[in-house]
This record gives structure tokens, sequence and C-alpha cells, in this order.
């Protein structure tokens, strides 16, 4: 059978697939327990052993908005994605899709078609999908030419910002070929391709190098860095900014510099690193499209929790501003809970939709069974519309 055949064949078995998929989940709610606030898209319950992670939006030219998140621990493949559907401005999702082999991806649209890239399971292949029917159906990326972009399989990512800039699409990942485990084997980079490129061809794409890091940084407390965001500078720039994990109560980011043709990455560690108020954990920054900066949300830690390490401390969701994107304002808290340990309102994505922000959340929460698991083990993922956002104070 020939490849062309074999495309085919599996595009067809995953446009079933989708097609059979249920209807997106409501969370029963736990006696006694305080409302959970925005609008449940997905519920795991923790004894399933399948928490959900990796939330992503969109808002597509058509109205219509698209959210995904992945499935992680101990009952689940670490290699599926589910997309979801609301053309009632987020009042209700339907359950479009599950995909086999997509995780840590981001949503967006772009000439026509909407795609969703990330890696292929837990530190696998950088792999992007695309779908002409608004998230029914995708594409399923089997070679170089249909969406397999970096076979080998050791790439970390996360639901973060890609971007049109400089006639390139950006998207920030890392791979995991650094000394150690988890943090100090993270080396990011950059992937980019030609605006007017086939997204799906793997030569359309270009990686900068992987940067290296040093367990010196931050006076020996740096831990290691990820899910960095492809953000342009107010100079006009292509720069990744990183989560830092460090245990130091003051949080930071570090600012990697991009060339303009996308091949190069360069960090200079003494003026790299910023004070970055939540910045242990996964954010999302997007340039104001109105010129106002930059806004991110983000897990700020309440003062009287300060010392139980910021990086698992998630029970507060902060607006956070900046003008030039090294100095970070919060503007309101969002989200709270008074428990750390079993709630969280984490690894949010945002859209702007005019005066509100869209998000989408990774919440840890109470339900009939229990609740969740712990407050990074999540079993809800929830739709929030933040108004009038940039009036915040």
């Amino acid at each position: 059978m020939n490849r062309t055949r074999i495309d085919f064949l599996a595009s067809v078995v995953a446009l079933i697939w989708c097609l059979s998929a249920p209807l997106a989940q409501t969370a029963p709610a736990a006696k006694g327990a305080e409302p959970l606030p925005g609008v449940v898209i997905d519920h795991s319950p923790a004894p399933s052993r399948k928490y959900i992670g990796s939330p992503s939006i969109a808002i597509l030219s058509n109205g219509d908005y698209l959210a995904s998140h992945d499935l992680f621990g101990p009952g689940s493949t670490s290699d599926t994605t589910v997309v979801f559907g609301s053309s009632d401005s987020g009042a209700s999702w339907q359950r479009l899709c599950e995909l086999q082999g997509q995780w840590w991806s981001t949503l967006f649209e772009y000439r026509g078609a909407v795609y969703l890239i990330g890696t292929s399971r837990e530190n696998g292949s950088a792999v992007i999908r695309r779908s002409t029917d608004n998230g029914r159906s995708w594409t399923t990326p089997t070679n170089a030419s249909s969406g397999l972009l970096l076979p080998d399989r050791h790439y970390h990512c996360a639901p973060v910002p890609v971007i049109i800039h400089a006639g390139r699409i950006w998207r920030a990942m890392e791979d995991t070929l650094g000394p150690g485990n988890w943090g100090t084997h993270f080396r990011p980079f950059m992937l980019s391709a030609p605006a007017d490129s086939d997204l799906l061809a793997a030569t359309s794409w270009v990686a900068t190098n992987p940067v290296a890091q040093d367990r010196g940084w931050l006076g020996g407390k740096f831990g290691g860095w990820l899910e960095g965001n492809a953000v342009v500078t107010p100079d006009g720039q292509v720069v990744d900014v990183l989560r830092v994990d460090s245990p130091d109560p003051i949080e930071h980011a570090a600012i990697i510099k991009i060339s303009t043709d996308g091949h190069k990455a360069e960090f200079d560690p003494t003026s790299g690193f910023i004070e970055f108020p939540g910045g242990a954990k996964k954010f999302t920054i997007r340039a104001d499209p109105q010129g106002g900066g930059y806004w991110t949300l983000a897990n700020l830690v309440p003062e009287e929790m300060v010392g139980f390490g910021p990086a698992r401390t998630r029970n507060t969701l902060a607006l956070l501003h900046s003008t030039d994107l090294r100095h970070w304002v919060s503007r309101r808290i969002l989200l709270q809970h008074a428990d750390r340990e079993r709630h969280a309102f984490q690894y949010t994505d945002w859209q702007f939709a005019g005066d509100d922000l869209l998000a989408v959340c990774r919440t840890a929460y109470d339900d009939d069974t229990g609740g969740a698991h712990n407050q990074h083990d999540a079993n809800f993922m929830t739709f929030h519309r933040f108004k009038d956002f940039r009036h915040a104070r």
C-alpha cells in the first residue's frame, strides 16, 4: 500500500473517531463546597487517575471558540488531546474530537484553517495538525510532509503563544537533552517558518540552537527553564520568555534573544533574568493589540503562603501588566481559593476579545468524588471571561 493511501486511511479513521466523540461532561458539585468558578468544559475525576493538563483556547474568525487539553497521570496514555467547541460565546461546550499522538499543544487559526502544534506524546516528536472544518477533524502527522516536524522523541513544550512577526510564524519549545532529569535537562529553542509556507511541511520550519543552562545562575538556586513564550519586544525583536524553576520566594522569568532569521538564540545571564511574580509556574504573555504593553495571567504567591514553595502554590490567579516586558505589576486578583494543597487555577491560556479576556484554566477543585488528587493534578478544565481588563487596578 503506498504512502498516500496510508495517509488517507489514517485521516478517515481520525474523522470517524472525532465524529463519535461524546458531549463535554458536566461536573457534579460536592455538598457544602464553594461553587466552582467559571464554566466547566471538561471534568476528569481523580479516581480515574487521568488529570487535565495543557489548556489552550482559540477564537475563530466565524466567532466560535475552540479549546483543548491533554490528559496526564498514571491512568492516561500520555499522548491524547481532546478538542471542544462553543458556538454561544463560551456558555456551553461540545466535545468535538479526541486525538491520539498529540500532547502539550497550542491551538491557533491561520489563513482559514485551524492548527494544533505541540508534541506527539510526553517528551515526543514535534508535530502539527491542520483542521479545515473548525476542529472536528484533523490531519495526521505521519511524515515530513504531513506535520511530523522534528521526528526525534525528546521535545517538550506547553500551550504557549504562536505569533506572526517579520514574515514568520514563531513558537517556542525545549528539548530534553541537557544533563539530569526534569528541570535541569530542558534546553530552550525557537521554531519558526515563513508565514506563506506550508506549515505541515517539515522543510518550512527552522530551529535555533538549543540554549544550555548553568545551575550556578541565580546564586545557585536555578533549577531549570521551560514553557517559553514567543514575544516581540518594544524594539521589534523576537524573544523567548520562560518560566524559571527556583525555590526563591522572589520568582523570575528568563528572556532569550532570537535572531531575525530564526537560526540563533542567545542568553545573557547578567541581564536575561527578570523578577516576575508567578514566574515559577507556566504563564502566557501576549502583546496588547491596542498598543498598551503586555499582559499575562500568572499564579502569584499570597503573602501568607510565602515559604511553601512557589512552584506548587497555584491557588491564586492574577492579571499582570508590563509596558516593557521586563517590569511587571499585578493589576487584579482574578481567582483565588484559601487552600493551596488541593485547589489551583493554573496553566491558564487566554485570548483578547475586545475589552475582555477569554481564558481556559486547568482547575483543581471540589467535586462529589472527593476533589482533586492534589493542586497539580487537576480534575477540571474551566472557561472564564474577565471583563474590562484594561481598567483593572
